[in-house]
């Protein structure tokens, strides 16, 4: 009895949480997304690393590679887009992501009935006497015939279902075929609509089964942690995740925030000393970083909010000072000009305003080389 009471003894110590600052967890987060240094990892591995970049802004991957990265150039990327290696899918939260091949087939079938409930929330009534099957099975014959627009899609479909709303019997298809966004969308330069084909002509490869959830919750860990069950979930848009971290315990390392949450972290994970000192960087629209945790405090204050993400749900490009969000930034261009437009929350002092500019003198290389560059701070 006495061995079993020190086993147990032992392995209640092993759960407890263990205190960890707001700063702590600043410092590892900007660890996870490669913003205390750039990285040398080769870009579709950072694809997988983030399992995925945001993608609603047809640049937005670029800016996030170009920021964590060291010396990725945009070829790079739209090479992996133009050779199918990396595509443009609705995953997480049901939005536009760019992943690799292999993450789009593992988890396009994990998110499915989140893709499900989001279509009967904008369009189930309109589609309630649609027989979905029928539809899904004419949708997947035309986006398989060749790559259609959505506008196009409808269109079609609306010859079967002439009593139909046409975005819904777009939207549904969408639902039930994975579609893919085929280049030249996603390649840096390049414009056009978007055009949609299945994940599976595209790929030539089938879906895969359900995944192994337990390995994805460690995935984002990785590159999220230390995370709450509710972080993963505002990041996927899935619920009832809590019984694969609680599977996971005896795996994993538990800390308490200053407000007495209880987040879980990978035992090797990179936790920087909270004294670090983070470069000024850029981020750009829709980043991973705002969108992967439930929890924005780590890093912005969240008073800023309203100013960052616009009332039609655009997240603006940022920059961090400190490893925090204190401003946003964009770029205006001409034919023979660039101009990086600085408009900060705050009043900066003079290291942070020379800290900005020599990165911004990066960025605007980065976005708009061969042609005079300006910095402007509003």
């Amino acid at each position: 009895m006495e061995i079993d009471s020190c086993r147990e003894v032992l392995t209640n110590m092993a759960y407890e949480a263990q205190n960890i600052s707001s700063l702590e967890l600043n410092r590892a987060l900007l660890a996870r997304q490669m913003l205390l240094s750039r990285s040398d990892m080769p870009v579709l591995d950072t694809l997988e690393w983030f399992i995925g970049l945001q993608a609603q802004a047809p640049n937005a991957p670029y800016y996030s590679l170009w920021t964590r990265l060291e010396g990725f150039e945009q070829s790079q990327l739209s090479a992996l887009i133009s050779g199918r290696r990396a595509v443009r899918i609705a995953l997480m939260r049901s939005t536009l992501h760019l992943v690799s091949a292999s993450d789009c087939l593992l988890l396009r079938p994990w998110v499915q009935t989140l893709h499900e409930r989001a279509l009967n929330g904008s369009f189930g009534k309109r589609l309630a006497s649609v027989d979905l099957a029928s539809l899904t099975a004419e949708g997947r014959r035309l986006v398989e015939e060749q790559p259609r627009t959505f506008n196009e899609l409808g269109k079609l479909l609306a010859q079967a279902w002439p009593d139909t709303d046409q975005e819904a019997l777009s939207a549904a298809v969408r639902t039930f075929v994975p579609l893919i966004q085929i280049p030249p969308r996603g390649l840096w330069g390049e414009s056009g609509q978007a055009t949609h084909t299945s994940a599976e002509v595209w790929l030539e490869q089938p879906l895969h089964a359900q995944p192994d959830i337990e390995k994805l919750v460690r995935r984002y860990l990785a590159a999220y942690g230390p995370a709450t069950v509710k972080d993963m979930q505002a990041w996927s848009g899935l619920t009832r995740l809590k019984e694969y971290f609680e599977q996971l315990r005896p795996q994993l390392v538990v800390f308490r925030d200053e407000r007495g949450n209880e987040l879980f972290d990978l035992p090797d994970a990179p936790r920087p000393e909270a004294d670090l000192a983070p470069p000024a960087r850029y981020l750009g629209e829709f980043d991973q970083m705002l969108l992967g945790i439930a929890d924005r405090s780590r890093f912005m204050d969240t008073a800023y909010g309203k100013r960052i993400l616009t009332a039609n749900g655009i997240l603006r490009s940022t920059i961090l000072l400190n490893g925090y969000i204190e401003g946003i930034w964009s770029i205006e261009r001409s034919s023979q000009k660039a101009v990086l437009i600085i408009d900060p929350f705050r009043p900066l002092t003079k290291e942070e305003q020379e800290d900005l500019i020599a990165e911004g003198e990066k960025l605007l290389q980065f976005a708009a080389a061969g042609i005079d560059h300006e910095i402007l701070f509003n």
